[in-house]
């Protein structure tokens, strides 16, 4: 295995869509400095690539880390399940206590298990537990969607050290895209989908009143979606492509088989989108789980439906508290588990929330852009072949519109 993906020589460079339209408007509220999910403070992200030599696997491991003390101070967190044809675990333990307190590993959906071994052993090493002493609860936070279509899902690829490799390599550089990660595989709107992150600044306030800003970092591996339902600020790009390839697919027999094997496929198992929101504003667990819901609103601008077999699941934390866990174990005992005991939170008003929601909304859908452009064109298992979106052909579209 090594870690050069085996992508075509793209005729025109792969850019982020602000870099391929830097006029347009995605949005009221301005993105970090990165325009990544690494814009909050503390969040930390790794993308690895796992290539076969031979073509057939293209797979990977999309690893992060909600804050440095993960795992003495829990995040508060909230899901949503737009459509639940997918795997999150740990998903049970956040709904009931609103607390996120592991590593968040995104993958392909048969390497669900290899991850959640891979989380434990890294928090067994990072702990420093001796030989038959877990003295801790954790419940590993794994994601997945299916690469089946460019990854050869029966070799099992990902292993429990790519994950201990990914959580030890984190970073708070900005969150690499496309082909990459979890993403290395993923398909969105019948092109080359992947990973793809987006970010937005909230003008706000502090618990004293005075001014403060707020981010929500977005990431997505986005593996979704029908060609004629992709959009772009609501010009319909995908189904102008997509007219595009009907009249290709008429006079080339090799496209024509291409494009039926792949609606094929697609039909079958539709693809999913994972979704992970981080925000330093202070939000509690059913803020949070608002907060994703609005992860939808961002899907459906680019086009997505939430098919049956689609796996649309989202999660949101917000490092704004530091809530403490591992309180009680056999040998610790930090508070009496029969003795109510308050903790001092700070907390957004409901109120005020309004920019938060759209700050998510706008960052979800620019993710799922950014995936989109950045991701090259990919031959993998079995010679099936997934292009990139054409940029060019995007940019000529989106200035006839302008």
């Amino acid at each position: 295995m090594s870690s050069t993906s085996h992508t075509t020589a793209s005729k025109e460079p792969r850019m982020r869509l602000r870099d391929l339209l830097p006029d347009l408007h995605l949005g009221y509220w301005k993105p970090g400095p990165l325009n990544s999910i690494t814009d909050v403070s503390g969040v930390r992200v790794h993308t690895q690539e796992i290539i076969g030599d031979d073509g057939a696997v293209n797979t990977g491991v999309t690893s992060i880390l909600p804050r440095e003390n993960w795992f003495y101070n829990a995040c508060y967190a909230g899901i949503f399940s737009f459509n639940g044809s997918g795997e999150m675990t740990g998903s049970h333990w956040i709904n009931e206590t609103g607390l996120l307190h592991s590593p968040i590993v995104i993958t392909n959906s048969f390497a669900v298990g290899a991850a959640y071994q891979g989380i434990y052993e890294y928090t067994i090493k990072a702990q420093g537990v001796q030989k038959g002493n877990v003295d801790w609860f954790l419940l590993p936070v794994v994601a997945e969607t299916f690469d089946g279509y460019l990854n050869d899902l029966t070799q099992f690829v990902v292993k429990p050290e790519h994950i201990i490799k990914g959580l030890e390599s984190v970073s708070s550089d900005r969150v690499r895209e496309g082909n990459v990660g979890g993403g290395t595989g993923m398909i969105c709107h019948y092109f080359k989908g992947g990973t793809g992150s987006s970010s937005r600044v909230v003008e706000g306030l502090d618990a004293k009143g005075e001014p403060k800003t707020y981010t929500v970092g977005v990431l997505v591996q986005a593996n979704y979606g029908r060609p004629q339902h992709f959009r772009i600020a609501g010009v319909p790009v995908g189904r102008i492509l997509a007219q595009e390839a009907d009249k290709a697919a008429e006079t080339n027999p090799a496209i024509k088989m291409a494009r039926e094997a792949l609606e094929k496929e697609k039909n079958r198992k539709d693809g999913s989108i994972i979704v992970i929101l981080a925000t330093d504003a202070p939000l509690h667990p059913a803020q949070l789980q608002r907060l994703a819901k609005r992860a939808t609103v961002g899907l459906s601008k680019v086009g997505g439906y939430g098919h049956n077999p689609s796996g649309d699941v989202f999660l949101a934390f917000s490092t704004g508290n530091e809530i403490p866990v591992q309180s009680i174990s056999m040998e610790r005992r930090a508070v009496d588990p029969f003795k109510p005991t308050p903790i001092t939170v700070d907390l957004v008003d409901d109120s005020s929330i309004n920019g938060l929601f759209e700050a998510a909304a706008d960052a979800t859908e620019e993710a799922i852009y950014n995936a989109l452009c950045m991701a090259e064109t990919m031959v993998g298992n079995q010679g099936h072949t997934i292009e990139a979106l054409p940029l060019g052909k995007v940019k000529e579209i989106m200035e006839r519109y302008a």
